[in-house]
């Protein structure tokens, strides 16, 4: 199988309050945004040179979406503890408060996250996955 992108969509009762999240306070681009597009509103983010996007949409009025397990989590893989503080300081700096793991190994692995405006979680990591850990 030859994939050119992945694309992770989720519905979200916050539509405004989640766009600004995702792209103002975690700096994500967004490749798309559309209102009233056959009853959807819409956004698609992404990372610059990544074949990876998360889509929030929301149809009609504000659905009534089930709270997100503590396992539905977004883990972007920051390279360096310096990259992880300063999106930590960020996000605090926005408002936001750390979120205490319910898996352990997060916190062993000394990560940061986040919940967004409809309580999905944002995993910060200092590490990217499958890469070798670097000095800093």
């Amino acid at each position: 199988m030859s994939v050119g992108a992945v694309r992770f969509a989720r519905p979200t009762a916050r539509f405004d309050e989640v766009v600004v999240f995702y792209r103002d306070d975690l700096g994500l681009a967004v490749l798309a945004q559309w209102r009233d597009h056959d009853g959807y509103d819409g956004a698609v983010f992404g990372l610059p040179g990544a074949g990876v996007q998360l889509e929030i949409t929301q149809h009609g009025s504000p659905p009534v979406i089930p709270p997100p397990h503590p396992e539905n989590q977004l883990v972007l893989y920051l390279r360096g503890e310096q990259a992880l503080r300063g999106m930590a300081d960020r996000l605090t700096g926005r408002g936001h408060r750390p979120v205490v793991p319910a898996n352990p190994y997060w916190a062993r692995s000394g990560a940061v996250l986040f919940a967004d405006p409809d309580g999905w979680l944002v995993v910060l990591t200092p590490w990217v996955f499958g890469e070798p850990l670097q000095a800093e």
